[in-house]
Formats: structure tokens, C-alpha cells, sequence
């Protein structure tokens, strides 16, 4: 069924306000596999070794956001499906009403080589019986489920 012009904008007016009240975010993140090496971004404006990822912009799909996120904060494109691992609620000290989805992503290349950015200042390749000091508390129990065998949570970060 198609909507007419004025069903379109109300629609959107609807949606744009619903938003503004809820402030509902929906973030990704992916775990690039190569062997038995993960690898990790860090960020310049938080602490700790993280897993690549960030904000669905409006008209992307989960999955081509976590692809786009990969390539800006690592340079390596995505060459193959990615395996949705589960969705989190993340809870933090800024906010209660973000999620985020965990992509799995073991086919991919490097497109072009890692710079330093404003956003990130370090990216690497890491042995899991080697990882770096500082790693996140969520990227820690996301590591423990993937590898280890723990139970999924649905909770991103520190509960």
C-alpha cells in the first residue's frame, strides 16, 4: 500500500518526535576472528581496548553499519557474511536506552592501512591468550562468551 505525501510526513513527524521523547539508540560491534587473534580499536575519548563499532546512521541496515564502522576505525572491509552473535541492552552511567547488536566477522581484508585518528588511537591484532592491558569490561565478557563458553549475557556493560 502506498502512502501519500502528507501520510509521509506525518509519519515522519511521528517517528521524529517518538524519538526525541524515548531516545532510543541502536549501536554495533564486531568480533573480527582471524585464527585465534581478535582484533581491537582504542578509542581517543574513552578508556580501554574495545571492539570496532558504533551508531546505525538513519537508512542503514544494522549489519551495513557494523561493515562501515570496521573499514572507518580499521581500514579492513568486510568480504563475507557476518553472524549476528545477540543483541545487548547497554547500560551505563550515560544512558539506559542504548543497544547494541555483536557481529561475528571472520572474512574480510585489509582495504587500506590503520592511521591514527581523532577517534582512534590505536587498532591491533591480538592473540586471545594474549590481549592488552585495559581491556574493556564488556569486550572482556564478550571474549569469555564467544571463546570461553559463557553464557550469554543481555547486558553490554557492567551490571
Amino acid at each position: 500500500m502506498l502512502l501519500t505525501r502528507w501520510q509521509r510526513l506525518r509519519s515522519r513527524v511521528f517517528l521524529f518526535a517518538v524519538g526525541l521523547k524515548r531516545r532510543i539508540t541502536f549501536g554495533v560491534r564486531v568480533m573480527l576472528i582471524d585464527g585465534d587473534k581478535i582484533f581491537l580499536i582504542r578509542h581517543t575519548y574513552m578508556p580501554g581496548w574495545q571492539l570496532p563499532g558504533g551508531g546505525v546512521e538513519p537508512g542503514e541496515t544494522a549489519e551495513e553499519s557494523a561493515a562501515r564502522e570496521v573499514f572507518e576505525e580499521g581500514g579492513l572491509r568486510v568480504t563475507g557474511p557476518m553472524e549476528l552473535f545477540g543483541i545487548y541492552h547497554n547500560v551505563s552511567s550515560v544512558t539506559n536506552r542504548d543497544h547494541v547488536a555483536l557481529y561475528l566477522c571472520r572474512e574480510f581484508e585489509q582495504a587500506v592501512e590503520f592511521r591514527k585518528s581523532f577517534e582512534i588511537a590505536e587498532a591491533g591484532w591480538f592473540a586471545l591468550d594474549a590481549l592488552p592491558e585495559g581491556l574493556s569490561p564488556a569486550t572482556t565478557r564478550r571474549v569469555a562468551e564467544v571463546f570461553g563458553g559463557e553464557p550469554r549475557s543481555v547486558v553490554w556493560g557492567v551490571v
